[in-house]
C-alpha cells in the first residue's frame, strides 16, 4: 500500500518556469524551445494568410490612388455655342453678330491646394499601413495565449490521467483487500468515486482543449481543424527577445523609449502628420484661385462695308480673391488647428494608458514568479510531507482511508495550482511582448492583386 501511495504523490507533479525537480520529468508535456519554434512557424503561417492583413495594405493601395487623383487639376471644360441669331430668318450670313464659338476653360486650385492633398492622402496610407503591425501584434498574442492556454490543459490532463490510473490500481487493491475481510466497505466505495470524478475531470478537459483547437482554427483554417491533427503545445515559453527590451530599459517605471515603436503609436504620428498637412491645406485657402478661358468666334456674315467679316477670338482670366475669410477660411484654419491638438492629445493620452499597462504587468509578473517560488518552495513540500504522514497513519490504522484520499487530492489541487500560474506568468509575458515588440517572428507582406485595366 505504502508503494502504491507513493506512486500516486508522485503523478502530481507540475513543472514549474524556472525549476525542474526529478518529479517533474514525468509529466513534462513539451520542452519550451521547441514549444516556441512551434508557435512561431504557427504564428507566420496563420500572418501570411491573414485577410484582414491584406484588406488593409488593399485599402493603403486604394488611398494612395485617391492621393494621385485628388492632386490632378481638374479637367478642362469645352464651350461650344451660338452667338448673336438673329430670330427672324435664323440664318448664320445674316448678321455679322452672329458667330459660331467654341472655348477653353481651365480651373487652377489655390497654392499648393493639390500637392498638399496627395501629401494628406499618403499621410493616411501609411496610417493604415501601420495597422499592418498592430494586427499583427495582435494576432500573435491571441495565438500564444491559446497556446499556452491548450499547454495548460494537456498537461492537465497528463496529471488527471496519471492520477486516474493509479486510483485505479488502488481500487483494484482494495478490492482485493476487501475480499479477503482485510478492507472496509466505504474505501471501496471513496475510491471508485473518485475514479469517476477524475473521469468527469477529464472529459471537461477534452472539451476546453477541443474548444480551444476551434478558436485557433480562426486563424489556421477549418481545414486544420477537420484534419484532426494533435498540436503538441506547452504553458511556458521562452521570451528572449522581451528579457532584452526588458534588460535594456533604464528608465525604471517609464517605458516611453519602447512604446513609441509600437505600431498604435506609429497610427497617432501618422494622423498628426495628416493633421498638420491639414493645417497647411487651411493656409493655402488665403490665397487666390485663377482659372483661364480661351473662346474662338467663327463670321460667316459680311461685315457694315461688305468685306467678310473678321473671326474673334476672346481671352479671360478670372480669380477667386478671398476678402471675408471670417466665417470660411478662418474657421476651417482653426478646426484643422483644433484637430491637430486633439491627436497629439490622443497620442499623449495613448503613450500614458500604455506606459500604465506596461507597469501593471511588470507588478503582476513579480508576483506571479513570487507566487510560483512559494508553491515550489513550500507548498508543495508541505503537502507531500502531509500525504506521506497520512499514508503512514493508514498504514498504522490511525487515519482514515477518506484522509488519505484528502491529502492526495489537496497535493493534485496545489500541482495543478501551480501549473496555472505558470501559465498565467507566461499570459502576462505575451500581454507585455504585445506592448513592448516582445514577439520573433518574420511575415511577408500581403499581396494585393492589381485591378484590371478599364475597358
Amino acid at each position: 500500500m505504502k508503494i502504491k501511495l507513493t506512486m500516486l504523490v508522485l503523478a502530481l507533479g507540475a513543472s514549474p518556469i524556472f525549476f525542474t525537480p526529478v518529479w517533474a520529468n514525468e509529466i513534462q508535456v513539451n520542452q519550451p524551445a521547441e514549444a516556441n519554434l512551434s508557435l512561431k512557424q504557427l504564428i507566420e503561417y496563420a500572418l501570411n494568410r491573414d485577410a484582414n492583413r491584406e484588406q488593409l495594405m488593399a485599402q493603403s493601395f486604394a488611398m494612395r490612388e485617391t492621393g494621385v487623383a485628388s492632386a490632378t487639376l481638374m479637367d478642362p471644360k469645352i464651350k461650344v455655342g451660338v452667338g448673336g441669331l438673329p430670330i427672324d430668318t435664323l440664318g448664320f450670313d445674316d448678321d455679322p453678330m452672329t458667330n459660331i464659338s467654341i472655348g477653353f476653360m481651365q480651373q487652377f486650385s489655390r497654392g499648393d491646394t493639390l500637392a498638399l492633398q496627395q501629401q494628406k492622402m499618403n499621410q493616411q496610407a501609411e496610417g493604415l499601413e501601420r495597422q499592418l503591425g498592430l494586427r499583427e501584434l495582435e494576432v500573435a498574442n491571441a495565438m500564444t495565449k491559446l497556446w499556452l492556454e491548450l499547454g495548460f490543459q494537456q498537461q492537465a490532463a497528463k496529471i488527471l490521467q496519471q492520477n486516474r490510473s493509479l486510483m485505479k490500481e488502488m481500487v483494484r487493491f482494495i478490492d482485493t483487500n476487501y475480499a479477503i475481510g482485510k478492507g472496509e466497505t466505504q474505501d471501496l466505495l471513496q475510491a471508485q468515486l473518485q475514479v469517476s470524478q477524475l473521469d468527469e475531470k477529464l472529459q471537461a478537459n477534452q472539451q476546453m482543449q477541443r474548444r480551444i483547437m476551434s478558436q485557433l482554427s480562426e486563424w489556421l483554417g477549418a481545414d486544420w481543424l477537420k484534419d484532426g491533427r494533435p498540436l503538441p503545445t506547452s504553458n511556458q515559453l521562452e521570451w528572449p527577445r522581451l528579457d532584452e527590451l526588458l534588460s535594456s530599459n533604464q528608465h525604471n517605471n517609464e517605458h516611453y523609449p519602447l512604446l513609441e515603436k509600437h505600431p498604435m503609436i506609429a497610427m497617432t504620428k501618422a494622423s498628426i502628420a495628416g493633421n498638420q498637412t491639414q493645417v497647411a491645406i487651411a493656409n493655402e485657402a488665403y490665397k487666390p484661385e485663377f482659372g483661364i478661358e480661351v473662346m474662338y468666334a467663327n463670321r460667316q456674315a459680311n461685315g457694315m462695308g461688305g468685306k467678310p467679316a473678321s473671326d474673334l477670338i476672346s481671352a479671360y482670366l478670372t480669380v477667386d480673391v478671398p476678402l471675408f475669410t471670417g466665417n470660411r477660411q478662418d474657421r476651417n484654419h482653426a478646426a484643422a488647428q483644433y484637430q491637430l491638438g486633439a491627436a497629439k492629445a490622443q497620442r499623449d493620452q495613448l503613450l500614458r494608458q500604455m506606459n500604465a499597462q506596461v507597469n501593471a504587468l511588470l507588478v503582476d509578473k513579480h508576483n506571479l514568479n513570487e507566487r510560483i517560488a512559494l508553491y515550489q518552495n513550500t507548498l508543495l513540500k508541505q503537502a507531500k510531507a502531509t500525504t506521506k504522514a497520512v499514508e503512514r497513519g493508514y498504514e498504522n490504522n490511525t487515519a482514515q482511508f477518506n484522509d488519505v484520499i484528502g491529502a492526495v487530492r489537496a497535493e493534485l489541487a496545489l500541482s495543478l495550482e501551480q501549473s496555472r500560474l505558470v501559465t498565467d506568468l507566461n499570459i502576462t509575458q505575451s500581454n507585455l511582448a504585445a506592448l513592448l515588440g516582445g514577439f520573433d517572428y518574420q511575415v511577408e507582406q500581403p499581396q494585393v492583386a492589381r485591378p484590371s485595366a478599364r475597358k
